[in-house]
């Protein structure tokens, strides 16, 4: 019994204080460039409501810096900050789906590698309910992060960004996939909170697991807190056409007639691969893992506007589909 019990102390820290991907450039870093071929599209609006450029003296007032239009296209350093504890809604001309890999990614002004002003980041496909991402901050929090903070991103993970300007911190769906009432297929809004990272117990956050997050505070100016640049789209419906989403792109898919009325042909498609069909509001309508001389029977689907998502190995294709 002892040795057990020596075992679980010398090895519980390690599974408790996971390292995560390092800052941009290094090897295994997630971040991604601003002017990457992944992103398909950017935010298009907002709604933002600031928060105070220090909690703890809200005679100082709230943050000022930026405008809806600060957010729109890709990361120029035009930026809107939040302030302590601020939101902000991020809305977007096509819904967000659940592709192969990341799906968005966040971008911050961050000047370098260790200052990293934090955000909890929420998705909806209602504008009513909002769901989170599991955030973890295993930053030391004895001493409080200032102006001169040299933050380990290591230690970071799910809070956006962790990655210093020009570099996105992706997203992924798939973590939220399970989360009843929210449809990842579906996506229209994304959301962001400001970090509070005062390791006072009066004004402090906390990660998932109820730990304190500790970043740069207070930054008393009117560009405090979290200071949002961009949100760029990796899978969005107004973009599956012919084409993969994955990591290989030797493999083609084409989809006729188009616009359908009885069936439709998918050449290349076998035994081996799976499509679902989804209707416009994300549901998945239909579901096949074999097929007879190419052929999917639609007959049956009312007539509108689908989406067909083709399973290949680790790779997804997405095109759409015009029912008669």
């Amino acid at each position: 019994m002892r040795n057990i019990c020596c075992y679980i102390i010398l090895f519980f820290p390690f599974i408790v204080f996971a390292q995560y991907d390092p800052p941009a450039g290094q090897a295994g870093s997630k971040a991604i460039y601003k002017d990457s071929n992944a992103f398909v599209a950017w935010a298009t609006g907002c709604t933002l409501n600031r928060g105070w450029q220090n909690i703890a003296d809200t005679s100082i007032g709230k943050t000022t810096v930026g405008d809806a239009s600060s957010i729109k296209g890709i990361p120029n350093n035009d930026v809107i900050s939040l302030g302590d504890g601020g939101t902000i809604i991020l809305t977007f001309s096509s819904p967000i789906f659940n592709g192969s890999g990341p799906d968005f990614a966040i971008f911050e002004n961050g000047f370098n590698d260790g200052f990293l002003e934090l955000a909890f980041v929420e998705v909806s496909s209602d504008g009513n309910n909002y769901y989170r991402f599991a955030s973890i901050s295993n930053s030391d929090t004895t001493s409080q992060y200032d102006n001169a903070a040299n933050t380990d991103a290591t230690k970071i993970y799910n809070l956006a960004s962790k990655y210093r300007g020009r570099y996105g911190n992706p997203f992924d769906l798939e973590e939220l996939k399970n989360i009843s009432g929210l449809n990842v297929n579906q996506i229209k809004y994304i959301k962001l909170i400001d970090v509070v990272g005062s390791i006072n117990d009066s004004f402090c956050t906390r990660d998932s697991r109820g730990y304190k997050i500790n970043d740069p505070w207070p930054t008393p100016f009117p560009s405090s807190g979290f200071d949002l640049d961009a949100v760029g789209v990796i899978h969005d419906l107004d973009h599956t056409g012919i084409g993969v989403i994955g990591h290989n792109a030797d493999h083609r898919y084409q989809i006729y007639p188009n616009p359908a009325n009885d069936y439709i042909v998918i050449e290349n498609f076998n035994t081996d691969n799976v499509i679902q069909i989804f209707d416009i509001t994300g549901n998945i309508v239909m579901s096949k893992s074999s097929n007879i001389n190419n052929q999917v029977d639609v007959s049956a689907l009312p007539s509108g506007i689908y989406y067909i998502k083709i399973n290949h190995e680790t790779n997804s294709y997405f095109h759409k589909l015009i029912k008669l």
